[in-house]
């Protein structure tokens, strides 16, 4: 039984990432899900699709490298918000990631969605994690 699957989720990718792994299979939750999408849009991850086995279906990945140097377009992915210390920000308050240039994922009242598209909502939420 795992008891974080968002740190599962972010460690396969973070493990794939390293071991320069093309494509990666998650097992699917709608929080990963939306995780995925948003990775996706904004061009963190080259594709991804969703299968589903009449149980929990998984999610497969396929990560994004340079075309010049094959280094990953994932630098780092970080859990802020844990299981045992969990971390809520106001709109106001919500993190820049590298002065822009990063992602933080804010589980919010209206779904999952970027920092930037909360602050644009004008709404707060949890920190999931820093992805630049």
């Amino acid at each position: 039984m795992n008891i974080d699957p968002v740190a599962d989720y972010l460690t396969r990718i973070r493990n794939a990432v390293a071991a320069s792994h093309r494509v990666v299979e998650i097992p699917a939750s709608n929080l990963k899900k939306e995780m995925t999408k948003i990775l996706f849009d904004q061009g963190y991850i080259l594709s991804y699709k969703f299968i589903d086995d009449n149980k929990q279906g998984t999610i497969k990945i396929a990560l994004k490298y340079d075309k010049h140097n094959n280094d990953p377009v994932i630098k780092e992915l970080q859990r802020i918000s844990k299981p045992g210390l969990r971390k809520y920000s106001p709109t106001d308050e919500l993190p820049r990631i590298l002065n822009g240039l990063g992602v933080a994922i804010v589980s919010t009242s209206k779904g999952v969605m970027t920092e930037k598209q909360a602050r644009k909502e004008n709404v707060g939420g949890e920190v999931l994690c820093y992805i630049y």
